[in-house]
């Protein structure tokens, strides 16, 4: 697959980000995998990229607003099917313990990780 990769935080002007050629990740026995149709940039994206906030994972695959379909699903997936068209969040998982996401506000959680800064893109 290809991905635009960060390995060192740098003004845009640098290019820090490069185009690379990756292997396409297996899902394990309870993930989907999505073929990317589209994956925009904002600027939280550029923030990471320039280093305005700091590094939380390196290299990492930048980018939190994507939306693609279902290709493959692990064998304990029942939710999604193969072919359905998904977005993916800039939230990527919560703690599940502290008091926001016990009150349904996972928004506001204590110990979050973010789609394209702790997790790839």
């Amino acid at each position: 697959m290809k991905a635009m990769v960060l390995k060192k935080q740098d003004r845009i002007e640098n290019s820090p980000l490069k185009l690379k050629e990756l292997p396409v990740p297996e899902p394990d026995a309870t993930e989907i995998r999505l073929k990317i149709s589209v994956c925009g940039v904002c600027r939280t994206d550029l923030h990471i990229v320039e280093g305005e906030l700091p590094a939380h994972k390196m290299p990492v695959i930048i980018g939190h607003q994507i939306v693609g379909r279902v290709d493959k699903v692990g064998r304990n997936v029942k939710k999604y099917k193969l072919g359905e068209r998904l977005g993916v969040p800039w939230l990527f998982k919560t703690c599940g313990i502290c008091k926001y996401c016990k009150s349904n506000r996972e928004n506001l959680c204590d110990n979050p990780m973010f789609t394209g800064y702790d997790a790839d893109g």
